[in-house]
């Protein structure tokens, strides 16, 4: 190898089975050799991939980053260089590296480290010495104790986080932890977290080729299943990525159909989920159809044909129409049932805020019922309505409606159009917001701005601060009222709901009255 490589100005390589048995020649250039894009599969996590990679290096250099890249990626039993005499073309020292078994290892602030990789002392091939078939089942023993480990201790997948931002940091960082409030509702475990900040996403992989392999590596370490983005990825992104790994592949909006497709209790509430999962799905219907199969289970399977994936777009298109019917049916029973309310001249108010404000728990106290709630995000997703009598022994219909989040996907925002049609018709809007969160103003502004897109924005509104009893700072909460003349509630407390029961009867009765 190294006579040929010395002759020919070039690095040469070779894949070589646990028996011997050289599987590829691989012929580079001066600087690099690529491996045959068929290895770029992911193993078991158990395992190495049972290949071991030798190839040349012309100027004495050491392992590169590339060599332990491919190393992590292929999961290669290892990676080895032999150094070419520049004079000669005999063999010189030979380097050689392998990964060690997945452990979750993080620094002193709490961010995972790069894969740990042994290496082993560069000696002449005559001198090497190690056990390499002892030292490769010796390492895969241990892996398979940490997999064993894991699934005896959680079931749940595994993913890490990826955010991507041309902002500033502290912006990724909250928009992050509330991905990861999303990814615990969903019900994952979040192994960990990566921020990338560019001067503009890669349109092909949105983080760039470099970046990606670093997060496969880092999921290979981990024994993540999955890598969810905080953006939504654009089909041919979809494929880019897969084509480098086969680990599920999730972007914020999926997740949050994933939710809210768990979340669904009602034949209205599960038609509007699949009715928005279908319009994501349809233009994501191209090509070999693997990386929609990642995505989202596909329609028909892994990998079919042109003409199955022509079918499928076509039922697809035929299930929206299905669904939009039955929502237009939807559409129109609330709205008889809103015309009789009307009829009654009740006074109607809906609750509304970003998720996990607490607006079922406020709807509960007030009215004493017993709607779900929960510490998750879009623990509601199907309308509550309930009657409530104010203390000026007048009854009004109170509404509790799914909770917003900053860039709902727009397709889940249509599909809900006939749950957020109740709001249409409301007197008074409450807009809860959880005061204790440290995204507070930006989560009012979400608010507002999907009020406004939904063309709600002109109907009154009473701002209502609650989890009061969770605010450390009650100082910092009264000036927090006073500049957004807003009320300040525990709806865990009903003691605390008697001036919102009062502002609310006054409101009414100017709006009414005017």
């Amino acid at each position: 190898m190294t006579e040929i490589s010395h002759e020919i100005g070039r690095q040469v390589g070779v894949l070589i089975d646990r028996k011997g048995h050289v599987e590829h020649v691989i012929v580079g250039d001066a600087s690099r050799i690529v491996l045959p894009a068929q290895a770029r599969s992911r193993m078991a996590e158990a395992r190495f991939n049972g290949l071991r990679c030798l190839h040349t290096h012309l100027r004495g250099e050491p392992l590169t980053q590339d060599d332990l890249t491919d190393l992590a990626l292929l999961r290669l039993d290892l990676m080895a260089v032999v150094d070419v005499d520049p004079k000669t073309g005999l063999p010189g020292l030979v380097k050689a590296a392998h990964i060690l078994p997945s452990t979750q290892i993080h620094n002193e602030d709490g961010a995972s480290l790069s894969p740990q990789y042994q290496f082993l002392d560069p000696k002449p091939p005559s001198q090497l010495d190690v056990n390499f078939l002892e030292l490769i089942e010796s390492l895969e023993a241990e892996m398979a104790r940490n997999r064993g480990a894991r699934k005896r201790s959680d079931t749940r997948d595994r993913a890490i986080l990826v955010s991507v931002t041309t902002d500033g940091l502290m912006t990724a960082r909250e928009s992050l932890a509330e991905l990861r409030e999303l990814a615990t509702s969903g019900g994952l475990v979040v192994l960990d977290e990566i921020i990338q900040r560019r001067p503009k996403l890669d349109p092909a992989t949105l983080v760039g080729k470099g970046k990606l392999d670093e997060i496969i590596i880092n999921c290979l370490q981990y024994g993540a299943d999955m890598i969810v983005f905080d953006r939504e990825l654009s089909p041919g992104q979809v494929r880019a990525i897969n084509a480098a790994t086969d680990l599920k592949i999730l972007d914020r909006s999926q997740l949050i159909l994933d939710i809210f497709a768990q979340r669904a209790q009602t034949s209205e509430g599960r038609i509007q989920v699949e009715l928005a999962q279908l319009k994501y799905l349809l233009p994501r219907l191209t090509g070999s159809g693997t990386e929609m199969s990642r995505l989202m289970g596909g329609i028909g399977g892994r990998g079919p044909g042109e003409t199955k994936l022509e079918v499928d777009r076509r039922r697809v298109r035929d299930r929206i129409t299905h669904l939009e019917g039955q929502l237009e049916k939807v559409r129109e029973a609330r709205h008889q049932r809103r015309a009789q309310r009307t009829r009654r001249e009740m006074p109607v108010v809906s609750i509304v805020g970003y998720t996990n404000a607490g607006k079922s728990t406020l709807l509960n106290s007030l009215t004493q019922s017993q709607v779900t709630a929960e510490q998750k995000m879009f623990a509601t997703l199907d309308p509550t309505s309930r009657r409530l009598r104010l203390p000026q022994e007048q009854e009004i219909i109170i509404n509790d409606t799914v909770g917003f989040i900053r860039d709902l996907p727009k397709d889940l925002l249509a599909a809900f159009k006939a749950t957020l049609e109740e709001i249409e018709q409301s007197d008074l809007l409450i807009h809860l917001a959880d005061a204790s969160s440290p995204t507070l103003e930006s989560q009012l502004l979400s608010v507002e701005r999907i009020l406004e897109e939904l063309e709600l924005h002109q109907i009154p509104r009473l701002l209502v601060f609650n989890k009061a009893d969770a605010v450390i700072d009650k100082e910092q909460l009264e000036n927090l009222c006073i500049t957004h003349q807003a009320l300040a509630v525990s709806a865990l407390d009903r003691r605390s709901l008697a001036p919102l029961a009062s502002e609310i009867e006054k409101r009414l009765t100017h709006e009414i009255g005017s």
